[in-house]
């Protein structure tokens, strides 16, 4: 879902008086955007996770008053409670959302949250209020705000220069009206999509408690959304008007919160032991998603048939759950025991075509066993659905490298170079790939065309 965002082309905002940005400059910025994330921010590259962040993600979208739907989603990979959304589509997630949202209510009311600040196009018209008019010059300064937010740290300011660092530090902080109106929308989506919009009080609770227990060291996200417990209190208040259809979470939110909470334990054994004294607690025997934690936290800690047999009974009760399979396979793969995470991988995709999680890992399956052309077939096929995904574009590579088909290996690291925001280096790998391709070939000429597109996006840099 993410890479079809890739090349959105945005309606102007604003109207015919003008004065914001217009659709292109969102779009060309939500690009430059994206590069200085891939660059510089650590991501989450987990299928199971990214798959069930797009899937709610999706889920709230159609409810989302947006004016272009496709987005293209980030995955950050902290454990602090943060989340994003820029000009030209861009929603970025904190790991350590999952961490601390205990509901997906919860979590999906930050995410509604965020397509409301979008739909309602606040980011782009506190840019506006800007002096800057270049468009690259602001993509430059919005992609330093997200990453000094997303990393902590000053690493995003190092690229805005003097007096346009001290009008950053405070641009991605909303205005209380913005504010207000992204939690009133944000409930509307909530309740739009069958969610309950409860969760956005309750997490603003969580987020006001994290508050107090860091000494008043505000959490990122209340660093750029400021709260007061006069908008947690107007918000209860406009929740409780919604009719109260005690709405049940999914239990993929609590397998993906288990696993980043493997993910995050600082070692295997400290979740190997915190995931055993959960099921120690009356009840928990059976909750599948601590159990499943347990699982996860055992493959961490290489005692491999302790996690395959937690799996292998989560799977009797649940017979073709995807996460359930795929982290079998997982299990298998860290064994060496090939063959059987490759049938277990290929029963699912027959019954789930195309599945993101389950194509990746038969990938690394075909890798694991020297099988460089297969791999490169089921990754082929995630770049043509995630084009937008960087990693895909490495591990083709390596597909196709151990294929020996050495046009494929500079095919793909031209697309990743792309996403890097590295043109000239794209430009070099394709021209590798045409020199090796006979003239006529059907290969060569969708090379060249590549080439011309990259050329031009060079030139339109150089002149702009």
């Amino acid at each position: 879902m993410q890479g079809h965002a890739q090349e959105s082309r945005l309606p102007s905002i604003g109207g015919a008086g003008g004065g914001l940005i217009a659709g292109q400059q969102e779009s060309d910025i939500g690009q430059q955007v994206m590069v200085s994330i891939r660059r510089s921010a650590p991501r989450i590259s987990d299928p199971l996770v990214f798959d069930y962040l797009s899937a709610i993600t999706y889920r709230l979208v159609p409810s989302a008053p947006l004016q272009d739907r496709n987005l293209t989603l980030a995955l950050i990979d902290s454990p602090a409670i943060n989340a994003f959304a820029v000009p030209g589509g861009i929603v970025g997630v904190n790991g350590g959302l999952f961490l601390n949202a205990a509901t997906e209510q919860q979590f999906a009311s930050v995410l509604a949250h965020e397509l409301a600040h979008l739909s309602q196009r606040h980011f782009a018209r506190r840019m506006a209020q800007q002096e800057t008019s270049a468009p690259l010059t602001l993509a430059g300064m919005i992609a330093g705000i997200v990453l000094s937010a997303v990393t902590q740290s000053d690493i995003g300011f190092a690229a805005i220069a003097g007096t346009q660092a001290l009008a950053a530090q405070n641009m991605l902080a909303y205005s209380r009206s913005h504010e207000q109106e992204a939690d009133r929308v944000g409930l509307d989506i909530l309740a739009s999509a069958g969610m309950d919009p409860r969760g956005m009080p309750e997490m603003f609770e969580i987020m006001m408690r994290q508050n107090r227990m860091q000494g008043n060291r505000l959490p990122e996200y209340l660093s750029t959304h400021p709260l007061t417990q006069s908008r947690v209190a107007d918000t209860r208040n406009r929740a409780e008007q919604y009719p109260d259809e005690n709405i049940r979470d999914g239990q993929e939110y609590h397998l993906m919160r288990s696993r980043l909470q493997v993910h995050y334990a600082p070692s295997p054994d400290v979740a190997v032991e915190t995931f055993e004294a959960y099921l120690d607690r009356p009840d928990a025997q059976k909750n599948d998603a601590i159990r499943y934690g347990l699982s996860v936290a055992y493959l961490e800690s290489r005692q491999y048939e302790k996690a395959a047999d937690i799996l292998n009974d989560l799977l009797a009760g649940n017979p073709g759950r995807i996460t359930f399979q795929v982290t079998l396979a997982e299990v298998r793969l860290a064994q060496d025991r090939v063959d059987e995470a490759r049938s277990i991988l290929k029963d699912a995709l027959a019954r789930n075509p195309g599945n993101y999680p389950i194509t990746h890992t038969l990938a690394l399956t075909e890798i694991a066993d020297g099988n460089g052309a297969a791999a490169a077939e089921y990754l082929k096929q995630l770049t043509r659905k995630l084009p937008g995904q960087e990693h895909l574009w490495l591990k083709l590579a390596e597909a196709e490298g151990m294929a020996r088909n050495i046009v494929g290996v500079h095919r793909a690291r031209a697309e990743y170079d792309v996403l890097m925001g590295d043109l000239e280096s794209a430009q070099r790998q394709l021209r590798q790939a045409q020199e090796k391709l006979p003239a006529g070939a059907p290969q060569r000429q969708i090379v060249t065309e590549r080439l011309a597109e990259i050329t031009s996006r060079l030139h339109a840099r150089a002149n702009s």
